[in-house]
């Protein structure tokens, strides 16, 4: 007797053998890989003064390309992600991103030359790479339908985390920085010889947890059933919800990968819909970049410093940056599974170019102090509940099944050459155009996303992967 698919069954039969416990703890596994690329991506940021006194960096293209070069790993592990994870599956790659975290973080903090420095920046970049393409591709795969919006954001309320551990790291760790410190001086700060260092080191910690960790979940059943492991698929799925939905789900992926299975999956990318799918996913990521608001966290020390703050100050405003992106985040779990995806990734577009619109009008009168900080924290928190989470949400939902883990791979890897377009440049626009013109750049690009969004971006929210599939075959 055929078992129906899962959105045909009673949402009360579904829901009450879901065993959401379970759940969410393989779910909050996967995103420790999260986390590790929230703090590894944005510690730079408050050990920029420091590390910069230590290797006499004076150019504006040596400051960008040490902010920048990660980028470059980061790049490069996404690529590689889709097809390693499709053949070694999601979990391996999981494990392989701890190492490098690990590992990456200890020799990052304990480098001394600027070479060494780039080196195991652009490695730890790869571990983010990876980890930003496995781990919402995993919890995407082991979601029900009904939860998959809060589940996937789980991996950003990870990011915001690490992000925030990072700050509060930072902050602790440089504590009381003389006021006016620079040249000769700082170089010979304890920050500047032995601070940043363990900024950098701390992220081998949670590392060590993640790698422990990730032997214990298993693996996704949707790559179990696409490497015909048909037993192994349904008992993960039978732990995750029990008889009947796993019975449901299982039909469901097999239909799918049936249906499409002389196809191969890089071809796919660029077939007819394939091509267009893969096109939304870029300019997702694209737009996420774009919105500027990385350079609030990689740049934090120059933006608040041209608001007029001290060193001390600086680190502090960052922790709060910090604080807000996480309560955001925290508010857009609670909504992306209720109002959608499409109408929160509008809103978010439009009240963050508002928000720089107002940035670069107060740069340009010369405001100084809160106005600036409360501005740039209304730009974060509007991100935090919409482009931060909402994309990586669109990006693991919009793609069939055979090329999600390739598709995915070419979307995160066009979001990191995006991030290192806007990080590399900023230090170069910022001197040419001022932060004010920098600011009204990134709101026109804002604008320009909203639109973009309003005409080409299907609303997921509530349809099950293999659903979305079938839409994407119709259209």
């Amino acid at each position: 007797m055929h078992t129906p698919s899962p959105e045909l069954l009673p949402q009360s039969q579904t829901a009450a053998e879901l065993r959401l416990g379970y759940l969410w703890t393989i779910a909050f596994v996967a995103a420790l890989g999260g986390l590790l690329f929230g703090y590894d991506w944005v510690v730079i940021g408050g050990a920029k003064p420091f590390y910069e006194a230590y290797f006499h960096l004076t150019s504006e293209a040596q400051i960008g390309w040490a902010n920048s070069c990660a980028l470059i790993g980061c790049f490069l592990g996404a690529v590689v992600a889709g097809p390693l994870s499709d053949r070694a599956g999601r979990k391996k790659i999981l494990l392989a991103s701890a190492i490098l975290f690990a590992l990456s973080s200890i020799m990052t903090g304990w480098a001394h030359s600027f070479a060494a420095f780039i080196g195991w920046r652009i490695t730890g970049g790869v571990a983010i790479g990876l980890a930003s393409n496995v781990s919402p591709t995993y919890i995407a795969e082991i979601s029900p339908a009904a939860w998959r919006g809060r589940l996937v954001s789980l991996n950003q309320l990870a990011i915001v985390i690490g992000i925030l551990v990072a700050q509060i790291a930072n902050w602790r760790i440089a504590d009381k920085v003389p006021a006016g410190l620079e040249g000769a001086a700082m170089a010979a700060s304890w920050n500047a010889r032995y601070g940043w260092r363990w900024m950098f080191t701390a992220v081998a910690v949670p590392a060590v947890l993640f790698l422990v960790a990730v032997p214990f979940i298993p693996e996704s059943p949707r790559w179990l059933a696409a490497r015909r492991k048909n037993g192994m698929a349904l008992e993960v799925l039978e732990a995750i919800g029990g008889k009947s939905y796993a019975r449901a789900e299982l039909d469901a992926v097999e239909r799918s990968i049936a249906a499409r299975h002389d196809e191969a999956r890089w071809r796919e990318l660029f077939s007819s819909p394939g091509r267009k799918l893969v096109m939304i996913g870029m300019a997702l990521a694209v737009l996420q970049q774009g919105s500027g608001i990385n350079i609030l966290f990689n740049y934090a020390e120059e933006v608040y410093r041209s608001a007029g703050y001290g060193m001390n100050d600086i680190l502090f405003n960052i922790v709060v940056t910090g604080t807000i992106n996480l309560l955001f985040t925290i508010v857009a779990m609670l909504l992306v599974d209720r109002i959608g995806r499409r109408l929160l990734m509008i809103f978010g577009c439009i009240a963050i170019g508002g928000s720089h619109l107002a940035a670069s009008f107060a740069y340009h009168a010369h405001t100084q102090g809160v106005w600036v900080l409360a501005l740039t924290l209304c730009a974060i928190a509007c991100y935090a509940m919409s482009l931060a989470p909402v994309t990586w949400v669109l990006i693991t939902e919009i793609f069939p099944n055979r090329m999600r883990a390739s598709a995915v791979s070419v979307s995160v890897a066009t979001l990191w050459v995006a991030c290192f377009v806007l990080t590399y440049t900023f230090p170069l626009l910022n001197q040419s155009l001022g932060t004010s013109g920098a600011f009204l750049v990134y709101a026109g690009i804002c604008f320009a996303g909203a639109v973009f969004l309003s005409f080409s971006v299907p609303e997921t929210k509530g349809r099950s992967l293999e659903k979305l599939e079938e839409s994407a075959v119709d259209s």
